[in-house]
């Protein structure tokens, strides 16, 4: 009988994830995993951690498997918390999930589980796995859930065929709705529990206070950036640039000076905001609602434009470094000089969009049909072919 560790966090998702493979015959064993101490940041009533443990352990009573928690905040830590503060420091904008699952769910937790004899680890993504031959070689792959509002492979877009080898998604296939519907026949606890949110396995958190912890307050100004003065759309003379110079033009950072623009207010740190994000300016009096359109940790500077459609927000193109990029399908992986077609996102729940990924000899430039809105550094560009995701990698 295969043995799987099940990620039990305390939600329905993985609670249903444990029955079906139950049903489908393994000795299934749950495991819970805490990653997090602090709970001066933590936002009180939201994911809890003692509470999803003891969900955990009443689901595992009720399916009889045994169950453990196991601690791993000091890997967490070490791995997440002090990645996070290194971007944020560098003003850029980590997405500590698609890390979460990379470092810790799909490494630390998967050794921990191989060494209780587990042949799998299971968790209760809304994602599929497939495998095919490729030159008589198992090729594993990631694909999209079949619930399209709840499809989270874009958080597990840097996962290895290692790590695949050894997953089971085992709700992938249903939706939502159907999960809930299994949870509440098998009167399991978690079935009217709402869905977490905030930072993996720990919850809601106060992010100014979080990242205070470390990066101190700093007092700077807010400049407001006119559409006409927006940069964003200078024209490109095609003269004797090279391509990878107009896709490094195309997806090169605005350098918005404070001469550019007219002073509307303070903030509290530049490493604090994000491109694209309109909460937390506490700017009043102008026409429309502000957005942020560029940061400049160096000189401590945040800038903002009227409404969602500002130019400044958008851009055609976007870069990765050679060193970030990630291939789930190796055997798919762009040799310098070469280019592909494929649907690419942003940021989670994005709907996919029409690009061309051109691979040079450092960088992997991503040119979108459209133009898109807040391409923000640190944040992980993720490409699919049809329901599969081929690869990924890290905004610069």
């Amino acid at each position: 009988m295969k043995r799987v560790v099940v990620g039990l966090s305390g939600g329905v998702d993985s609670s249903v994830a444990a029955y079906l493979l139950q049903q489908q015959g393994y000795d299934v064993i749950g495991l819970f995993m805490k990653n997090w101490h602090d709970d001066s940041v933590t936002i009180s009533n939201e994911c809890p951690w003692l509470e999803d443990s003891n969900d955990a352990l009443l689901v595992a009573e009720k399916l009889g498997i045994p169950f453990q928690t196991v601690d791993l905040s000091e890997e967490y830590k070490e791995k997440i918390v002090d990645y996070m503060f290194n971007e944020y420091e560098r003003g850029r904008t980590p997405n500590p999930d698609v890390l979460c699952n990379r470092e810790i769910k799909f490494d630390v937790f998967m050794k921990i589980a191989l060494n209780l004899g587990a042949d799998y680890v299971a968790t209760g993504h809304y994602c599929r796995k497939t495998e095919i031959d490729v030159n008589g070689e198992t090729i594993y792959q990631l694909q999209a859930g079949t619930d399209g509002n709840k499809d989270q492979s874009y958080f597990l877009c840097q996962l290895s065929q290692d790590q695949l080898s050894k997953s089971l998604f085992p709700i992938g296939e249903l939706t939502k709705p159907e999960v809930r519907s299994i949870a509440a026949q098998m009167d399991l606890i978690t079935a009217e529990k709402k869905d977490s949110q905030g930072l993996c396995f720990i919850g809601k958190v106060r992010l100014p206070e979080f990242l205070q912890q470390k990066l101190r307050p700093k007092e700077g100004l807010i400049i407001q950036i006119d559409k006409n003065d927006s940069i964003y759309s200078s024209k490109i003379s095609s003269g004797s640039l090279t391509l990878e110079d107009i896709l490094q033009a195309a997806s090169s950072h605005v350098p918005y000076t404070p001469q550019m623009g007219k002073i509307v207010g303070k903030h509290q740190g530049a490493h604090y905001f994000t491109t694209g994000q309109r909460k937390g300016l506490n700017v009043g009096g102008t026409t429309d609602p502000l957005f942020i359109i560029a940061t400049n940790v160096e000189t401590n500077t945040i800038y903002t434009g009227l409404t969602s459609m500002h130019p400044g927000l958008f851009k055609k193109a976007l870069k990765i470094e050679n060193q970030e990029v990630h291939w789930i399908r190796n055997d798919l992986a762009l040799a310098n000089g070469e280019r592909v077609e494929y649907m690419v996102r942003i940021r989670y729940r994005q709907p996919l969009q029409r690009a061309t990924l051109y691979q040079f000899e450092t960088v992997l430039y991503i040119e979108f049909a459209e133009p898109q809105s807040a391409i923000t550094e640190g944040q992980f560009a993720a490409w699919y072919l049809e329901d599969e995701l081929i690869g990924s990698g890290v905004i610069s």
